[in-house]
């Protein structure tokens, strides 16, 4: 099987980025395998159907500095992300400053969401990866941003597998992260969102307790059998 194209830039990203339904539904199954493959000392992938009022939200964090996050509000999709390595970092200016370009254009209503404590480290505004979709748009917005030769504000590694989309995607990252091939029926189960079963906990995850794992896949939002 050919392998999903990386997007090398947050233009690219948006332009494979899916309708905001599929888009959520593609965290909660990541959350949902996340819990399932039992992690490693911490969640990868989360979803956080509070994460404020109205709002929801698809979290990645691989534990070494890079992280993203999409929240769906009321008013439509805010979507960061920070590569803590990236030329484009606010840390590698004087200023501390947000790329030239990033937030640019970025809709009034979103723009509160940049001083949300959750995305600055102190004072600073943290991000290297920013896209946005309003509630009335039809198609997915970055801003104007520029890049050098050498520039690389992480999108490719950062949102690959939420971007990728396929059951085949999550699989070949689980292989390098757990060092494990997660049965691929079990995987593609739960990116269909089907509803969690005790043999699909168990095949992911032999030693898992299902009541547990049941329990906590369920506080993503992601359906599971009664």
């Amino acid at each position: 099987m050919t392998a999903t194209p990386r997007p090398s830039t947050v233009h690219e990203l948006i332009t494979v980025l899916p309708d905001v339904p599929v888009l959520r539904d593609r965290c909660r199954a990541l959350a949902a395998l996340d819990v399932l493959m039992g992690g490693r000392g911490g969640s990868y992938f989360d979803y956080d159907p509070g994460w404020g009022p109205g709002t929801e939200a698809g979290l990645m964090d691989n534990g070494a500095g890079d992280e993203y996050t999409v929240l769906f509000t009321p008013d439509g999709v805010f979507g960061r992300g920070f590569d803590h390595e990236s030329s484009m970092s606010p840390y590698t200016n004087e200023d501390m400053a947000l790329w030239p370009g990033l937030v640019d254009t970025l809709p009034e209503v979103f723009r509160p969401l940049l001083d949300e404590p959750a995305f600055c480290d102190d004072e600073v505004q943290v991000a290297t990866v920013v896209f946005w979709r309003e509630a009335h748009d039809t198609a997915w917005w970055a801003g104007p941003v520029e890049y050098g030769e050498h520039d690389d504000d992480g999108a490719g590694h950062l949102f690959h597998v939420l971007a990728a989309g396929t059951p085949e995607a999550y699989h070949a990252f689980a292989e390098r992260y757990y060092a494990r091939r997660p049965d691929l029926a079990a995987v593609r189960h739960v990116y269909a969102l089907r509803p969690l079963t005790a043999e699909v906990t168990k095949t992911l995850n032999p030693t898992a307790d299902p009541t547990v794992v049941a329990a906590a896949v369920a506080a993503t939002g992601y359906p599971v059998e009664c």
